[in-house]
């Protein structure tokens, strides 16, 4: 495929990507929150999830589901994002939480997390804050904010698909770290998933600080 040619079929992407903005634009509404999640089924580790307010103008080309592009691609659209964002926020629940209130709950509660925190630094500085909120899949009860919950969200709206870019890549970032601290379980390469050397390292070692003992009763018994 010609230069030309993909660049083409990018920028169709795109504008089908923003057709649930749009809608949401034509009602006069500008400060549209796409909400996504990255994490909920390995092993170890936090679930870390995304706000992300983008410009009805946003022209980023490649933006999509996180889990169809490459690390390299989604390092690039990262700092794209957060450069042309209105606003962003990270939220994150760990593996104790998890644990405590399970991966469900854990999520709705970093997703609110992330919608409560980018509210706030749109009103910090002196705007009206989030005027509405696309999320993948889930709804949220604890906001007061009208929401709009998307199946496949991440493949369909622009602004859920850039929150789980920014939600992925901080969260590989992390699992990197873990992976200098915590050497057994090969936490560089499977970011916390269950592969052969994830279950080698348990094997080994047993469990460390960040495993999702919840996830791990079989082995624990």
């Amino acid at each position: 495929m010609k230069k030309e040619e993909r660049e083409i079929l990018l920028k169709n992407r795109l504008l089908e990507m923003k057709n649930y903005e749009n809608a949401l634009y034509q009602q006069g509404l500008l400060l549209i929150g796409g909400v996504d999640e990255v994490g909920r089924g390995p092993l170890a580790g936090p679930v870390v999830t995304a706000c992300v307010v983008l410009p009805g103008d946003f022209d980023v080309l490649g933006v999509d589901d996180s889990k169809k592009l490459s690390e390299k691609k989604r390092e690039e659209l990262f700092d794209k994002i957060k450069e042309k964002a209105i606003a962003y926020s990270i939220g994150m629940a760990d593996n104790n939480v998890i644990d405590d209130i399970n991966i469900l709950e854990a999520t709705k509660k970093a997703m609110q997390e992330a919608v409560l925190e980018t509210d706030k630094k749109l009103k910090d500085r002196g705007e009206k804050g989030l005027e509405h909120v696309l999320i993948d899949a889930l709804k949220l009860k604890n906001i007061h904010i009208p929401q709009t919950g998307i199946i496949k969200g991440d493949a369909s709206s622009v602004s859920i698909a850039a929150a789980s870019i920014l939600a992925k890549v901080t969260r590989d970032r992390m699992m990197v770290e873990y992976a200098a601290k915590y050497s057994h379980y090969a936490f560089e390469k499977n970011k916390g998933y269950g592969t052969k050397d994830h279950y080698a390292g348990i094997e080994k070692a047993g469990i460390c600080e960040i495993h999702r003992r919840t996830f791990l009763k079989k082995i624990l018994l």
